[in-house]
């Protein structure tokens, strides 16, 4: 089917945090490569705000992971009754498989890796290759980026420019003439994964060393974070505690006003890095960062234990990357 015939377009990616946001930079080659199609989005309900406001998509479906026969029969009906030209698989599960499955005997031209389909990627390496590389090579393989980048570090990052333009300005600590740069703290993850999570006091130590650097801190994460904020402003009175008051366009914003960004490998700090934030991410040997890591001014440090990673080398690397204009206070 030739691209300009391809009028309705069905794209999949249902999480997390962090993969979706690697994502925005497929989904955006996507529109570029069907400007006047009529693009709709099947996620889940945490991606629903950041996506409606997203430029690449006309329609938004968070109903992407049925949970009983009626609600699989629903989406199956729906689909079929969209009549979709293509539909552009990024999630690449075990879940979006069953979709397509679901869609037999007559699914749609699929890109992905679901079996049987029309599209598939078929690169022997897509398993050990970073994301946004991955990702350009599946649209290489579908036709619709024949010059993609797929050698290691090469594929641009995810442009995040439309999510602060319908957003105020605003600095998240007040007080003074003149506001202070700011350290975004990122000190959570999932609740499933401790191993991912450097600890907090050293996250407390961290932010006193910032402060006596001239930055302000501020702290963000999901309501069941707080306790980890309140464990830093013991250290740092003055650090801004924001756990549980940010959508996910807030913390795009707050990454691109930032002078710096610390944090666990987890989606906020993905989408404070791909805001434009200067951005320290750690790594333990619970993930790969050759095939995760956040890309843009980032600088990553790994230890296989968390723990063990040193808040001084932790510090340096902050310092290193963050803007000269913070003064010591």
């Amino acid at each position: 089917m030739a691209r300009r015939d391809v009028e309705k377009i069905l794209v999949i990616k249902l999480s997390a945090l962090g993969d979706f946001v690697l994502a925005l930079a497929a989904m955006k080659k996507i529109r570029e490569a069907h400007r006047k199609a009529h693009i709709t989005l099947l996620t889940t309900p945490p991606f629903e705000g950041l996506a409606k406001t997203c430029p690449y998509f006309n329609a938004v479906q968070t109903d992407g992971r049925p949970e009983n026969f009626s609600q699989w029969m629903a989406l199956r009906r729906r689909i079929k009754q969209a009549r979709y030209d293509r539909v552009y698989d990024l999630q690449t599960s075990a879940q979006s498989n069953r979709i397509f499955q679901a869609l037999r005997p007559h699914p749609p031209a699929w890109s992905g890796i679901a079996l049987g389909c029309s599209m598939p990627h078929r690169n022997p390496l897509r398993n050990h290759m970073h994301t946004l590389e991955r990702q350009a090579d599946q649209l290489m393989y579908a036709g619709i980026w024949p010059d993609a980048p797929t050698a290691p570090g090469t594929a641009p990052a995810p442009d995040l420019s439309w999510v602060w333009k319908s957003l105020p300005a605003e600095h998240p600590v007040s007080g003074g003439v003149k506001p202070r740069p700011y350290a975004l703290f990122v000190p959570g993850g999932s609740s499933h994964r401790p191993e991912k999570r450097w600890p907090v006091d050293k996250y407390a130590e961290l932010a006193r060393i910032l402060y006596a650097k001239g930055f302000d801190v501020v702290i963000i994460g999901g309501p069941q974070e707080s306790q980890m904020a309140h464990a830093i402003q013991r250290e740092v009175p003055r650090a801004r505690d924001l756990t549980g008051r940010t959508d996910f366009a807030r913390v795009a914003l707050l990454g691109a006003k930032a002078a710096l960004a610390v944090g666990n490998d987890t989606g906020p700090l993905h989408l404070a890095a791909a805001a434009g934030a200067p951005t320290v991410v750690l790594f333990s040997n619970a993930s790969d960062p050759a095939l995760s890591a956040p890309r843009g001014k980032v600088a990553v440090l790994r230890a296989d234990r968390l723990s063990d990673l040193a808040v001084a080398t932790v510090a340096q690397a902050a310092l290193s990357l963050a803007p000269s204009t913070a003064g010591a206070a």
